[in-house]
C-alpha cells in the first residue's frame, strides 16, 4: 500500500498539545497544515475504540479539506478502574475537555473504588491510535502503548491532558515534569507514528 511521499500533511486535532507533538514527529519536508487553517470543528467521535475514533476523525477532516489527513485518538487506561476513563478520556473533562477537571474525577473514582491507593502502585497505560487517511479512501492506523502507574498528586506543568499524574514505567517523574523533547521519544504517540512513518 506503498504511496508516493506525503509533501503536504493536514493534522486532523483541534488538541493544541496534540498537535505541537504530531508536528514534531513529523519530517520536516513536509507541509502542515492544522484544522484552524481550513476553520474545521471536530466531528462527533461515537466509535467504540481508539482505533475507530481515530479513523472519524482522519476521514473527516480529509474530506472536508480534500487533504491527507493524520489524525490521533489518544487516552488514558487506569487497570483498577476496569480500564476508564479509556476513549472516554477527554469527555471526562465536559465540554471544554477541562483536564483539571478530568484529573480530579480520576482521584475521586480512585479514592471511591480502591482503598489507600495513593501508597499503592496504580497500574495506568496511555494509548494512542495514529491514522492517515488519503482522500481517495486508502487509511492506515497503527497502535502505540505506553505502561506506567498513576501519580499520588498531580505534579508538573509541562504536556497536556493526563500527563502531571502519569508515570511512565523505569521512570519517577511524570509525563508533566519530563521535558517535551524527551517525552515525545517515548510516549504512546512516538511509538504509533515509528509504526506508521514508513507510509509518509
Amino acid at each position: 500500500m506503498k504511496s508516493k511521499k506525503i509533501s503536504q500533511l493536514l493534522i486532523g486535532t483541534n488538541n493544541k498539545g496534540k498537535l505541537r507533538e504530531i508536528k514534531a514527529l513529523l519530517p520536516k519536508n513536509i507541509k502542515i497544515f492544522s484544522t484552524s487553517d481550513f476553520n474545521l470543528r471536530s466531528p462527533k467521535e461515537n466509535g467504540n475504540t481508539f482505533s475507530e475514533n481515530s479513523l472519524i476523525k482522519a476521514k473527516f477532516f480529509s474530506k472536508k479539506s480534500n487533504k491527507i489527513c493524520m489524525s490521533d485518538d489518544s487516552g488514558l487506561e487506569i487497570k483498577l478502574l476496569d480500564n476508564q476513563p479509556g476513549i472516554y478520556s477527554a469527555r471526562w473533562g465536559g465540554k471544554k475537555n477541562n483536564f483539571d477537571l478530568a484529573i480530579k474525577r480520576v482521584f475521586k473514582k480512585l479514592d471511591a473504588n480502591v482503598s489507600n491507593w495513593r501508597n499503592r502502585n496504580i497500574k495506568a497505560k496511555f494509548i494512542c491510535a495514529l491514522t492517515i487517511y488519503w482522500p481517495d479512501g486508502k487509511f492506515k492506523t497503527t497502535i502505540g502503548k505506553i505502561e506506567g502507574r498513576i501519580s499520588a498528586n498531580k505534579i508538573g506543568k509541562k504536556g497536556f491532558g493526563y500527563d502531571p499524574i502519569f508515570i511512565p514505567q523505569g521512570s519517577k517523574k511524570t509525563f508533566g515534569q519530563i521535558l517535551p523533547k524527551k517525552k515525545y521519544k517515548i510516549d504512546h504517540r512516538y511509538k504509533a507514528f515509528q509504526k506508521i512513518k514508513k507510509f509518509l
